[in-house]
């Protein structure tokens, strides 16, 4: 039994390490990294290959990872109960705002966009629905960690705080201020902090438990999105959106004081 849990442990870790900065990697690679021989590698890949898992490219001899994780990422997706409830209620943000609109959930210290809306009569724009962002980088983010629970909080927190652009929050102890205000205003914002030139403005969700199980917000360009005149409207908006998704999920409160824009 503990050899059979050892090796789901060990497949796991190879499809982490492809899903890493280092998307193509061989065997000898990544028997380092996992810390085993090349011929338990070999084993446990040509496994994954079987099923789709991982595929090794011919020319390069190298592996990354195979079409059977997008049928799991979109099952995951579709049965996920706060993807399905939001579907109405981020075309309706997205239309009122005028703005993209993306849905999130807290995966260890990532954020996870599980929907994207498309900011309407826009031009194409590539669709972020799986994409994986530093909490702290993110409204989202920063609107889910607000409203956790302490235990959660001080997690996030015990970590150095990700740096994806020069407008990324570095220190702790602003981060930790700023997931105050949120409490007491009842959104989040972020200012260029995982990408030049993008904002975004998030609202907690909570289920009916009380719990927070995700974020809703519209992001795009910061000068449109955080200029005095529309940033208000949005954050009521967006605000508003959350409430009345929280409340399709059976939630009965919103977290603490939240007091008007």
């Amino acid at each position: 039994m503990e050899q059979l849990v050892e090796s789901v442990k060990r497949a796991v870790r190879i499809i982490r390490e492809l899903t890493g900065a280092s998307p193509r990697l061989g065997v000898t690679e990544l028997a380092e990294r996992v810390g085993i021989s090349k011929s338990a590698m070999h084993g446990l890949l040509r496994t994954l290959e079987s099923d789709g898992l991982v595929v090794q490219e011919r020319e390069s001899g190298k592996y990354r990872l195979g079409p059977a994780l997008v049928t799991f990422g979109n099952a995951y997706l579709d049965t996920h109960e706060l993807r399905t409830r939001a579907l109405t209620w981020s075309n309706l943000l997205a239309t009122r705002a005028d703005e993209a609109v993306w849905v999130g959930v807290l995966v260890q210290d990532e954020v996870l966009v599980i929907h994207h809306v498309c900011r309407p009569g826009s031009v194409v724009q590539p669709l972020e629905t799986g994409a994986t962002l530093p909490w702290s980088t993110t409204a989202l983010g920063k609107a889910i960690a607000a409203f956790s629970s302490q235990e959660q909080r001080k997690r996030l927190l015990d970590r150095p705080p990700a740096v994806l652009t020069g407008h990324s929050v570095t220190e702790l102890t602003e981060l930790s201020k700023q997931l105050d205000q949120v409490r007491e205003v009842g959104y989040a914002l972020d200012s260029q902090e995982a990408t030049l030139g993008d904002a975004g403005i998030a609202a907690p969700i909570f289920d009916r438990t009380g719990a927070v199980v995700g974020a809703i917000g519209v992001v795009g360009p910061v000068e449109r999105l955080l200029e005095e005149g529309c940033r208000q409207g949005l954050s009521i908006a967006t605000r508003e959106t959350a409430r009345s998704l929280s409340r399709e999920l059976g939630a009965h409160r919103f977290g603490t004081r939240i007091t008007p824009c």
